[in-house]
């Protein structure tokens, strides 16, 4: 089966923030704006997951208060 999209990988020597952030410009541009999404969802999801492993509490809910 074929990949989807190819593999971005960015090696540079040392540390270049220009670059990384053209980089993920690029990348971000690259993809459709339903991929995008996709991905800001997953990740939001695996740092929730990430919280409530280490013993985070679950997110604050807004109450209504009368």
């Amino acid at each position: 089966m074929k990949p989807k999209h190819k593999t971005y990988v960015l090696k540079i020597k040392g540390n270049n923030p220009k670059k990384e952030l053209e980089f993920e410009i690029d990348f971000q541009s690259s993809l459709t704006t339903q991929e995008r999404f996709e991905m800001m969802f997953k990740k939001s999801n695996q740092i929730k997951e990430q919280l409530l492993k280490n013993g985070h509490r679950k997110p604050f809910k807004v109450i209504k208060r009368i």
